[in-house]
């Protein structure tokens, strides 16, 4: 008997490829790469595009508090919550420009965490749709 289950929320945007929102091995819940996207749609809050899909423009504030909010509908319908985070790798597309607003958001969303998760912060040149933050996250989950 395996103690592997998959995750897969009604309330975070639907997955790009083939994997779920997240795997449960033992008490560890781990989360696919998580963007700002809104479920049912392309929609991404704070994103405009051209008409060839490129970024003409976006808001990095609007995509925190939605890769957030999707982190956290993830971890609610898998059994845990945004206090049991333990890790998480957060990918920007420009760090010079994002970081300060993400780091300040990040630090209001855990301003009454009693023990912050461990968090690294990278910059890449791009993500595989039209982001500007994604978050991989590892969280415990109680039986």
């Amino acid at each position: 008997m395996s103690n592997e289950q998959r995750i897969d929320s009604q309330r975070a945007p639907e997955p790009v490829g083939l994997y779920p929102h997240a795997r449960r091995v033992g008490n560890l819940l781990f989360l696919s790469g998580v963007g700002p996207r809104e479920r049912g749609s392309k929609k991404i809050p704070g994103v405009e595009l051209d008409e060839q899909g490129n970024i003409v423009s976006y808001d990095i504030e609007a995509q925190c508090h939605s890769v957030f909010r999707n982190v956290r509908a993830i971890l609610e319908d898998a059994g845990s919550s945004w206090n049991e985070l333990v890790d998480v790798t957060v990918f920007l597309t420009d760090m010079k420009k994002d970081f300060p607003t993400y780091n300040r958001l990040w630090a209001e969303y855990f301003k009454d965490s009693p023990s912050p998760p461990c968090r690294t912060t990278l910059e890449i040149n791009r993500l595989p749709t039209p982001i500007a933050i994604e978050l991989k996250c590892i969280a415990t989950i109680g039986d």
